[in-house]
């Protein structure tokens, strides 16, 4: 079996890598340089092997980018037929594609929650970002849920049962969602809903759609006695926020989000653009006390 360690060389402006194989090699030429032609075929196959060797580390390390660079180095090493050294196995190149799909893999599962399989927040964040630049071209609007009483679920249920109500609750909410639109666990039992090309007034539609089927859904099958709502807040995204995390849109929505839980729960709040007013869809629409709820979210309103 052969091995490879990187060592550094220290006398160079750019810190290049070297690698040792158990078999003789040259300095490994740059990531992005190709070979010239009348590289003798030996040191072509010495040069390929440095490479592989070097990528098997990498990607032990999950350092994929430069691995893959490694052997795409290796590739360009044993691409000219005219000098193709027997000793480098065609394999070389099915490696490349290997590497590219773990490494799409890879960048897949840091974007998703381990527990309930949605988007988590690192890929919430993304998004919005490139939503707020406006190049999808149309209104987007996003809306934060939170599951009322989640504590006490897993106090009286159990924390594997809210685990459960979780997962179940990520496929209620993404059901009927409009083309693009996703839901994304943005901590703990909150959960984001991003809804791109989408009016306010649908955006609200579509999330009180989503509240009643968590409303309706059958809990009791899955323990006695459990029930699960949620309430929601939905707000427009600002094109012009600069892009930050923390964005308006978002600040907007929890604080309708604390609009509904103080106006009774179960409940979908959201700023009328009609009047500026704030405001409660559906069945939740008469409630009393939402302006007082309104006050304490907006004081400076």
């Amino acid at each position: 079996m052969t091995t490879a360690e990187p060592s550094r060389t220290e006398n160079a402006t750019n810190v290049e890598t070297s690698v040792t194989c158990g078999f003789p090699t040259k300095p490994i030429v740059g990531l992005e340089a190709v070979p010239s032609g009348d590289t003798p075929g030996e040191d072509r196959t010495d040069q390929a092997r440095a490479h592989e060797a070097a990528a098997e580390v990498l990607a032990d390390r999950g350092d994929w980018r430069r691995a893959y660079h490694h052997l795409k180095a290796a590739v360009s090493l044993v691409r000219d037929e005219r000098a193709l050294p027997s000793g480098v196995p065609d394999q070389l190149r099915v490696e490349v594609d290997r590497l590219r799909r773990e490494r799409a893999e890879a960048r897949e599962q840091s974007r998703r929650d381990s527990l309930t399989a949605t988007w988590n927040r690192r890929y919430l964040d993304e998004r919005l970002g490139t939503l707020r630049d406006g190049s999808h071209g149309g209104a987007a609007c996003v809306a934060l849920a939170d599951v009322d009483h989640f504590k006490d679920v897993n106090d009286t249920h159990g924390h594997a049962l809210g685990d459960e109500v979780l997962r179940r609750l990520v496929d209620l909410m993404s059901e009927g969602l409009p083309e693009d639109g996703f839901c994304a666990r943005y901590g703990g039992e909150e959960f984001a809903l991003v809804l791109p090309g989408v009016e306010p007034a649908e955006a609200v539609r579509v999330c009180e759609e989503a509240r009643a089927r968590v409303d309706a859904h059958p809990w009791h099958e899955i323990a006695e006695g459990l029930r699960v709502t949620v309430s929601v807040g939905v707000a427009c995204l600002d094109a012009c926020d600069g892009g930050t995390p923390q964005s308006p849109g978002l600040d907007a929505a929890d604080a309708l989000l604390y609009v509904a839980k103080r106006a009774g729960r179960n409940a979908v709040a959201f700023r009328d653009t009609a009047d500026g007013e704030v405001r409660l869809a559906g069945a939740a629409g008469g409630r009393r006390g939402i302006g007082a709820a309104v006050r304490r979210a907006f004081p400076s309103a």
